[in-house]
């Protein structure tokens, strides 16, 4: 009998199909908003398409997460793969703000499939012990991917034009399809095939049962609406204040970079702590003061700066919030609970999108960087209170 992979092999393989698809999609970030503008799209339209993306994303990762726990891995993670690299290719003859549109939905589609069927992949292949450790690893990987991506389509988006990014990231994608075909192994469903499996509607009345996954999906919901102001409008911000496609590349490559390389030291450092959640706290708050310094940079060093903050402060949030979501919901729900984290990432930044498009409009890029720090913090607070009598059983690891 053939003998399974290791923890450590499947997480080597986990870690580089994240790294591939998160660099290969991400190449579009500082380049659609931009190539939107240049078609003559205004900055509302330029949110309404980002939340295209957003709302499919987060509106099909909680029962993709259920499938996920129903039908194995592999056979989502494949399918979202396949459906980006037709997202991606559709951008490229997309010229209008429809069919950009469209692109973006296909896009939400394919993430929605992939990313919480990974993340509870490697819920499922780690210890109990080394949760925070596992996700500093593949979090890593991920960022890396996506500070690594948009500093790619920048650079060649400056020298060959927006067209050519959108061809490249396809072809990567593909590319990314096959190694997953390959090397990927065949998984069977979290639950036994002679176990009872509850209805979705019971399962999901469970988990809106506990009080601390509330926490972490709400955190994650805040932190996110943050993250969406980075993604769509910071493009827009940086060019208003002279920065070149190139540059503000680079703006997302130092937070990317910042966030990917702190998860592994942090990851450790959550498993070592007895509160995962006052490292929240500090990561949120800390997401909160780079988030008004967004609001008042005017040069391409200040732009880096709080860029880098923001991704440590990402890393040390979000790779506890990662592991006590683990913690706090049981193996046959986990992809479910999974599937509920990414649908809080995506609903917090399609949401973003949506308001703030308008809403800069009116105020400005200051003024709304401004109240989405206030929102962070109003977020957190609700995240503590759910959490505070939480403690978690973490026994030694078994030799």
């Amino acid at each position: 009998m053939r003998q399974a992979p290791s923890y450590g092999m499947l997480m080597l393989i986990s870690c580089g199909v994240a790294f591939g698809c998160y660099f290969a999609t991400n190449m579009r970030l500082p380049v659609v908003p931009l190539y939107a503008r240049s078609l003559g799209i205004n900055t509302a339209q330029i949110g309404f398409i980002n939340s295209a993306f957003f709302l499919m994303a987060g509106f099909l990762s909680l029962p993709f997460g259920f499938v996920s726990d129903r039908w194995g891995h592999k056979l989502l993670v494949s399918l979202g793969l396949m459906v980006l690299t037709g997202a991606s290719f559709l951008l490229y003859f997309s010229n209008t703000f429809a069919q950009l549109m469209w692109a973006y939905i296909f896009i939400g589609i394919g993430v929605a499939a992939f990313s919480p069927t990974m993340m509870s992949f490697v819920a499922d292949i780690s210890p109990v012990t080394h949760l925070g450790r596992s996700y500093g690893w593949y979090t890593t990987a991920i960022y890396s991917g996506m500070s690594l991506g948009p500093a790619a389509g920048g650079f060649l988006a400056q020298t060959s034009g927006f067209l050519q990014v959108f061809l490249i990231s396809g072809a990567l994608v593909f590319l990314n399809f096959w190694i997953v075909l390959f090397f990927l192994p065949r998984t069977r469903s979290v639950l036994e095939p002679n176990s009872e499996k509850p209805q979705i509607a019971t399962s999901v009345r469970k988990l809106f049962q506990n009080r601390p996954l509330m926490g972490c999906w709400l955190v994650t919901l805040g932190g996110c609406f943050g993250l969406g102001m980075f993604i769509t409008f910071i493009p827009l911000h940086a060019q208003n204040q002279g920065l070149n496609v190139s540059q503000i590349g680079l703006v997302f490559f130092a937070q990317g970079l910042a966030n990917a390389i702190s998860r592994i030291p942090l990851g450790y450092l959550s498993d070592k702590v007895t509160d995962r959640k006052i490292l929240v706290v500090i990561g949120i708050i800390g997401f909160a003061v780079a988030m008004a310094g967004f609001g008042v940079a005017r040069t391409a060093g200040y732009f880096m700066m709080f860029a880098i903050a923001l991704g440590v402060s990402m890393g040390l949030a979000f790779t506890s919030v990662g592991a006590l979501i683990a913690e706090t919901a049981d193996s046959e729900s986990r992809g479910l609970a999974m599937g509920g984290y990414n649908t809080c990432i995506y609903f917090g930044m399609m949401l973003n999108a949506v308001l703030m498009g308008t809403l800069i409009q009116t105020i400005g890029f200051k003024y709304a960087f401004y109240l989405t720090a206030v929102v962070n913090l109003f977020f957190m607070a609700f995240f503590y209170l759910l959490m505070k009598d939480f403690s978690p059983i973490r026994n030694e690891p078994v030799c």
